[in-house]
């Protein structure tokens, strides 16, 4: 009896997406939609003069129910992102666009 040809890794799951350190120049693209998205709730509290986001209250924006999985998913993108230079922690657990970002535009 044959064997079932097993996937690759590769095929099998979808690897984490790389989130490149953040340089100037660099354009949004690069990052996959769900930080995108991150990056733009963010630049249009910035455009319209507001504060930073909890992870809750990205979770809201987004149409998730502020569940403790949604919530904390969307924390490790966020803390990712602040490790990679694109955003920046101003607050335990509120977030805002770092400064070199934050007058970039979406690059979508």
């Amino acid at each position: 009896m044959k064997k079932p040809v097993r996937p690759e890794p590769a095929e099998a799951a979808k690897p984490k997406s790389v989130v490149p350190v953040w340089r100037a120049g660099l354009s949004w693209s690069v990052l996959s939609v769900d930080y995108q998205r991150i990056l733009q709730a963010l630049a249009d509290r910035n455009r319209l003069g507001q504060g930073p986001l909890t992870c809750q209250e990205m979770a809201a924006c987004f149409g998730l129910d502020p569940v403790p999985g949604k919530v904390e998913a969307l924390r490790s993108k966020a803390k990712r992102l602040v490790a990679r230079g694109w955003l920046a922690e101003s607050a335990p657990g509120r977030f805002t666009l770092a400064k070199g970002v934050a007058g970039q535009s979406g690059g979508s």
